[in-house]
């Protein structure tokens, strides 16, 4: 299994659609190796830079809608081959959240609230964040300051991403 936690990187917009996770002029490539450039490269949000904001991130939080548009699994795969395997939203398109789950990544939905109090509270720091599957929560620090929150996700989804993904998950159970 993945590790999930790490260094977070805040991106506050909604409606992140999959050309803008990974560029559609890179799904000619033929390995995920090949898209690990090119992640969010035309994501328009102000200051963001993804050559210099992606590095050491683990972690992505955002606001709604993420990984709409396009149904491809191209945009979970740019996202793995960075070390991100962990999306954290108030929701995500449909195609793309099973997307993640089918990779052996979580796509977490958090209600609006909480959402906004993660940026307000971490945004500004180096924050970092860890999930514990077993005790279904996670944990998230930054500068002294740490907190925890309640997790829920389906048990398939648990299953998908304990396995490392639907291939592995088939392979041990068909």
């Amino acid at each position: 299994m993945k590790d999930f936690g790490g260094k977070i990187l805040f991106l506050d917009r909604s409606d992140i659609n999959t050309d803008e996770i990974i560029p559609a002029k890179y799904l000619i490539e033929v390995t995920k190796k090949a898209l690990k450039p090119y992640l969010l490269e035309d994501l328009k949000l102000n200051g963001f830079d993804p050559k210099k904001d992606l590095t050491d991130k683990q972690v992505i939080i955002t606001r709604q809608n993420f990984g709409c548009g396009s149904s491809r699994e191209h945009a979970p795969w740019a996202l793995e081959i960075n070390d991100i395997n962990i999306v954290i939203a108030e929701n995500f398109a449909r195609i793309f959240r099973q997307n993640m789950f089918n990779c052996g990544m979580i796509a977490l939905e958090l209600p609006a609230e909480t959402l906004d109090h993660l940026f307000d509270q971490y945004q500004q720091e180096d924050a970092y964040l860890n999930i514990d599957l077993k005790n279904e929560k996670f944990e998230i620090y930054a500068n002294g300051k740490k907190e925890s929150f309640p997790i829920q996700l389906k048990q398939f989804d648990k299953a998908l991403i304990k396995a490392g993904g639907w291939v592995e998950y088939a392979n041990q159970h068909y």
